[in-house]
């Protein structure tokens, strides 16, 4: 299913109610695909695929991956598989240590397991920068390493890696995988620009950010991202094929929040900080992505960092 011709074919998209998910699966569609959702709605919401109501182009099935039955059926008759259903709380590793285990090592072997079973050859998969760990090597490329997570989220991703490549190359498969920077967007659900939002709703005199403010992270918008993930697909046909994909550029919370205050038309905004180089256990306070090679490839983003974070947090405004 690679190559050029990428449409018409018969895609599977886990967790394709949820954030990046409903846009892949806009997007596959747009491009002429048949698209199934599998979401169990954990965090996916009905209205970010309402608008396919009526549209024979996509269905979805209500089902969770750690239900292997499930998986099964949605499998049937499928040619491509983008694994996008995971559980994208970073944080939430610091109190649960079962929820990335499960929700994304054991889902994914069982999504591998599932396509072995009944023969799917092609899976590109929505991995993370925090697998790099805090890397010494900014921007970061795909071949740096040792890779040494320092959250049970960046853990988790890499250990879908692993699978996911060991799967490629034993039993004949073709792998995507995609090392993304922070995605952000509308249809957001969760992250800084969220939290801010929701904190300045509260409380439009004070601001919290967690940490000093000056952690240095690059932001991409999900659309330059669905992009950059179906151009990487068409073009690439190696067994396994690693992509970053992120900004060129980099921001921090303050001028995030700088840049909230002024789409609400807020004034006299204090900023409060709690303090320390991290935002919370596991954070990685410096953050860019290498995106050369898609870069040579042909693939380049188009926004900074600002400008997607301006984009999202006045689409968020306006539709939450």
């Amino acid at each position: 299913m690679t190559g050029s011709g990428l449409s018409k074919c018969k895609v599977l998209v886990t967790g394709g109610a949820g954030f990046i998910g409903s846009h892949v699966a806009d997007k596959l569609v747009e491009m002429g695909n048949d698209v199934t959702v599998f979401d169990n709605l954990s965090s996916g919401r009905m209205k970010f695929i309402s608008h396919h109501a009526n549209n024979s182009k996509l269905r979805l099935i209500e089902g969770d991956l750690l239900d292997t039955d499930a998986i099964e059926a949605a499998c049937k008759d499928i040619d491509l598989v983008f694994h996008v259903a995971a559980n994208p709380d970073v944080r939430l590793g610091g109190v649960d240590t079962k929820v990335h285990f499960e929700q994304n090592i054991t889902a994914t072997h069982n999504l591998l397991e599932t396509m072995r079973k009944r023969g799917l050859k092609e899976i590109a998969f929505t991995s993370t920068s925090t697998i790099y760990g805090e890397a010494a090597e900014i921007p970061t490329p795909e071949g740096y390493g040792p890779l040494v997570p320092i959250s049970l989220y960046g853990a988790s991703k890499l250990a879908c890696e692993g699978l996911i490549t060991s799967y490629s190359h034993t039993f004949g498969m073709r792998s995507w995988i995609f090392r993304f920077a922070n995605i952000i967007g509308d249809r957001s659900t969760h992250g800084i620009i969220v939290d801010f939002i929701d904190k300045l709703r509260k409380n439009n005199a004070e601001l919290e950010i967690l940490g000093d403010g000056r952690q240095s992270k690059s932001y991409l918008h999900v659309r330059e991202c669905v992009d950059a993930m179906m151009f990487s697909v068409s073009e690439s046909d190696e067994e396994i094929n690693i992509f970053n994909i992120g900004s060129e550029d980099a921001t921090n919370p303050t001028r995030i929040g700088e840049i909230i205050v002024e789409e609400m038309g807020l004034n006299d905004v204090k900023f409060k900080y709690t303090g320390g180089s991290r935002g919370w256990k596991g954070d990685v306070p410096k953050m860019m992505l290498s995106v050369d090679k898609l870069k040579q490839m042909g693939w380049t983003p188009k926004w900074s960092s600002e400008q997607s974070v301006r984009e999202t947090v006045r689409s968020l405004l306006e539709n939450y």
